[in-house]
């Protein structure tokens, strides 16, 4: 055996283990990224689902945004005003009132209430519907079509699809907008989690229309402008609308609403 060409292997190997320690070690000073650590504080007590309901690529996007100064410290709708608060701390700010928000399903057209044009045997897939004859078998078609893309979409299994329409579990919501954006009829909006009244129908049909499709639907009479106090409501396109904001939840609309449309929201 050579002892020499040991040696030297020996020797190269542990110089170009010397060179490539040093250039690493360079490297990783020039090409240092600061990292702020706020951000990484935010980071840390955002939770982390990465849902997008921010509006921001995942947490990190969120934190980034937070550290900033371009998102407010109580923009996380999953964390809420818990999360909030901390991130407030972590920043040195108040964190200002946070107002939970819910997802609600704009439709009570379920297999008893809706009518139906023929039976459906195909993909049971919403956003393929439009393909079908009439935009799907019920008369509705401003109705929930009921094969849960949103309950698909939802990371939190907070919807589920019941006789035909979805419903969903405000107290499992965390209001990420995912379940909107899976809705190929617009139905599902966010209203305050505290929300009293609201009106279960997204029909824009004249009465003559709805009332043929759904023996729930609004017809947009306007019974219940007239009813409220406090001018929460108003009609337009044959539907009714009201605003969260100046309701109080008295319930007068509620009791005047011929067709059941206006519902208690719990």
């Amino acid at each position: 055996m050579n002892i020499s060409a040991i040696l030297t292997a020996v020797a190269v190997v542990g110089g170009v283990g010397l060179f490539l320690g040093i250039f690493l070690g360079i490297a990783s000073i020039v090409f240092k990224v600061e990292v702020d650590e706020k951000e990484e504080a935010v980071l840390g007590v955002l939770p982390g689902n990465n849902c997008g309901g921010c509006g921001y690529p995942g947490c990190s996007g969120l934190a980034a945004a937070i550290a900033k100064g371009e998102a407010a410290v109580n923009a996380c709708p999953v964390g809420g005003d818990a999360v909030g608060k901390k991130v407030a701390a972590i920043m040195g700010v108040e964190a200002g009132e946070t107002i939970r928000m819910t997802a609600f399903v704009r439709c009570q057209g379920d297999s008893e209430r809706a009518t139906r044009n023929y039976e459906y045997t195909g993909v049971e897939d919403c956003s393929m519907i439009k393909y079908v004859p009439d935009g799907g078998a019920k008369s509705c078609n401003h109705g929930c079509l009921g094969y849960g893309n949103c309950a698909d979409a939802c990371p939190f299994g907070a919807i589920t699809v019941r006789n035909g329409v979805a419903v969903v579990d405000k107290e499992k919501c965390k209001a990420c907008g995912k379940c909107i954006a899976a809705c190929p009829k617009h139905l599902i909006e966010l209203i305050p989690y505290d929300a009293k009244t609201v009106v279960a129908c997204s029909s824009c049909d004249r009465g003559p229309v709805t009332m043929k499709a759904c023996k729930t639907g609004c017809i947009g009479c306007g019974l219940c402008v007239k009813a409220c106090p406090v001018d929460a409501i108003t009609v337009d396109a044959f539907h009714a609308h009201i605003d969260q904001s100046k309701c109080t939840g008295c319930g007068a609309c509620k009791e005047k609403c011929p067709k059941k449309a206006i519902i208690d929201f719990s």
